[in-house]
């Protein structure tokens, strides 16, 4: 399946452990996803949480520029799962004490706004360090194999 990526959340795999991935539709208005077609839209502090029997997405900053008077770019937007995946995530997210954080954006082959999510755990500062000395290490095999 071809999906072309919009914007990624780098600091998500750095400070959470990303147990399972999954993709969500999100709900839109027309400006929202004019913005999302020119980039301009930020994932860092963005998350999902369970709100009402449903799963919502808050803190994702998109920048409808000064189309709209009343434009709220930090609203809650609606995640679009199937009945079985929000059950199934939120038995998750109640036993194993863990968050839902987007990964990117993308649009998939059909031309709709996708959102890839990650049940995911925080990292703590010792696991931090170990991950960084692991992805230098990858890193510098890298360029030895390249080298040879």
């Amino acid at each position: 399946m071809k999906k072309k990526l919009i914007i990624q959340n780098r600091k998500a795999r750095y400070n959470y452990l990303i147990i399972e991935n999954l993709e969500a539709g999100i709900v839109l208005t027309g400006s929202e996803i004019k913005s999302i077609r020119e980039g301009k839209v930020a994932l860092d502090s963005s998350y999902a949480g369970e709100k009402g029997g449903e799963f919502w997405l808050f803190n994702l900053h998109i920048d409808v520029g000064q189309t709209h008077d009343n434009a709220d770019f930090i609203r809650p937007r609606k995640l679009l799962l199937k009945k079985k995946e929000m059950k199934k995530i939120s038995l998750k997210l109640k036993t194993g004490g863990l968050t839902i954080i987007p990964l990117d954006i993308h649009f998939n082959n059909k031309g709709f706004a996708k959102l890839d999510l990650g049940l995911s755990k925080g990292r703590k500062k010792e696991d931090l360090r170990e991950y960084k000395k692991k992805q230098d290490w990858n890193r510098s095999k890298e360029r030895i194999a390249r080298t040879k």
